[in-house]
């Protein structure tokens, strides 16, 4: 699985190159032959030999880059793999561990007990937490190797993303860097993660304690899931309680039960201090989470020498951007008008619980996107508001007006199904599907059935094509034929000064689904 895994992770990077390193030739090439100033995709991939074409679009959003390339197998592995990143199985893991964790000893040969000791005391003289050895804390750690490799291989790929977000805003405060590994015992990096409690997001606060510190909740948007925001309130709060209690090993237990308990245990210990001496008149969950918190800390520490293959993310921090938001969208919106998957912008954009990016004043909401899809965002910004506000004033209609019940339909999810898929595959949103099937996540399973109202698009379409034969027919200025993977966004890139909005109105193009071949104005006159 892991090897495979990294191959296609291996074929994405090849999917398109810099304008500055590639050479070209005809529609086949070699990648001696590719020219500089060009951008090419891959076109075979045959004994393991590599050829390419030219790309069709100037600008190409990463997904749509990454699915011209893809075939079946690898997108439905890969769609597996961001699935299980996602998911929250691996966070009712980490806590279900924490709460029961063992301190039997632990056949692990792997490790030897002496070079253990030498490790955690290389850790501990780097690090202000108490990392001294102790039996107790080898059999965590060995336990942890024994039983939870890949999960952690899995928190590996993960942490490229988030840690650099988290040392920032951890530096800003001046808390120990090596804080970065709470969060993954807290949540196992999983933003949306609520415990049984109530507690949310990568820092797992509790309703009142986010509002303390800042984190806004509200019916659109829970700032305890948004990364920055939660990390920041986190440091202000881990502060607070290292000026507390001037521990931070005594810190990490009043962050996980509350600082009374962390002072009932130092009386009922007799007035000890050390974590390790108060740590048996602790809640059990607590008693657990130092030794869980050391013994992730020393595994990502050491993971070269325990053989772990740490996956690269589909993103790492740098490689995206934020961008204020004006007016209200819905990331399904933002979705269909770049060309970003629906399941990438939610990974991006956490906080916002019912994909839908509100506008409040007096708070200031961001979209965090790819890189490489900020520019032309910002270039077509109004058109996207447009197309967003075009889309809200259709859903205002009476609900039985678009919801006919002769249009419904029932679909039974087969594998390699994922709410994307499905919602293209029937014209509409991902977000309308979880609305008519009572959804709060984006997990299927197998053999589901799910309700959909399919937009009609036989009549639609000869309506359309015969109208734009005619327009086109009659038409003295320019125009341009439809190629396979183009779409009006990437067409209207091709031609300055020329918007989305503009090919739809010239062409009387109602939705957004274009045919190779067609032929499409795309000047005025």
């Amino acid at each position: 699985m892991n090897n495979l895994f990294l191959t296609i992770i291996f074929f994405f990077s090849l999917g398109a190159y810099s304008q500055d390193s590639l050479q070209k030739k005809s529609n086949r090439l070699s990648e001696s032959e590719l020219q500089a100033g060009e951008q090419y995709v891959i076109d075979t991939i045959i004994d393991g030999k590599t050829t390419f074409k030219k790309s069709e679009a100037a600008i190409k959003p990463l997904d749509t880059i990454k699915e011209l390339q893809d075939h079946e197998l690898a997108a439905e592995i890969d769609q597996k793999w961001m699935e299980e990143l996602y998911s929250t199985s691996l966070f009712d893991t980490i806590y279900r561990d924490v709460k029961g964790l063992k301190y039997e000893a632990v056949y692990y040969p792997e490790l030897s007990t002496d070079t253990l000791k030498a490790r955690l005391e290389r850790l501990n003289a780097k690090t202000p937490f108490n990392v001294e050895y102790n039996p107790g804390l080898e059999n965590v750690i060995k336990s942890f190797l024994k039983n939870r490799h890949q999960s952690f291989e899995r928190l590996m790929g993960l942490s490229k993303y988030y840690f650099p977000m988290f040392e920032r805003e951890l530096d800003n405060y001046n808390i120990p860097l090596e804080m970065k590994y709470l969060a993954i015992v807290e949540s196992a990096l999983k933003p949306r993660a609520k415990s049984r409690v109530g507690a949310t997001g990568l820092w797992q606060f509790m309703f009142a304690t986010g509002k303390q510190y800042g984190l806004d909740v509200s019916s659109y948007v829970d700032e305890r899931s948004d990364p920055i925001k939660s990390t920041e309130s986190a440091s202000r709060y881990l502060a607070k309680l290292y000026q507390i209690f001037g521990d931070w090993d005594l810190a990490l237990a009043a962050y996980n039960s509350g600082p009374g308990n962390v002072s009932k245990a130092i009386r009922r210990s007799g007035g000890y201090k050390n974590y390790w001496n108060i740590r048996p008149n602790l809640p059990r969950e607590t008693a657990g989470y130092v030794p869980a918190f050391l013994a992730t800390m020393y595994i990502f520490e050491y993971a070269k020498e325990h053989g772990f293959i740490q996956h690269k993310p589909r993103f790492n921090y740098v490689e995206t951007d934020t961008i204020r938001v004006k007016h209200m969208i819905t990331l399904d919106q933002v979705s269909e008008f770049t060309g970003v998957k629906m399941e990438t912008l939610q990974f991006l954009n956490p906080s916002y619980k019912l994909d839908i990016i509100p506008v409040i004043e007096g708070e200031n909401y961001t979209l965090r996107l790819p890189r490489n899809v900020i520019g032309a965002f910002v270039n077509n910004e109004d058109e996207m508001y447009a197309f967003a506000k075009a889309e809200f004033d259709k859903r205002e209609k009476p609900l039985p007006q678009l919801l006919k019940a002769d249009t419904k339909t029932r679909y039974r999810v087969k594998s390699g199904d994922y709410l994307g898929k499905i919602a293209r595959k029937f014209g509409v949103r991902v977000s309308q599907i979880k609305r008519w099937n009572g959804l709060r996540s984006n997990n299927l399973k197998i053999g589901q059935r799910l309700t959909i109202f399919p937009r009609n698009p036989s009549s639609t379409t000869k309506k359309t094509t015969s109208k734009q034969k005619r327009s086109v027919g009659n038409h003295k200025g320019k125009t341009y034929k439809v190629k396979s993977g183009d779409s009006l966004w990437s067409i209207a890139q091709k031609f300055p000064g020329v918007s989305v909005k503009n090919i739809r109105d010239w062409n009387d193009i109602s939705g957004n689904k274009l045919k190779p071949g067609m032929t499409l104005r795309v000047s005025k006159g």
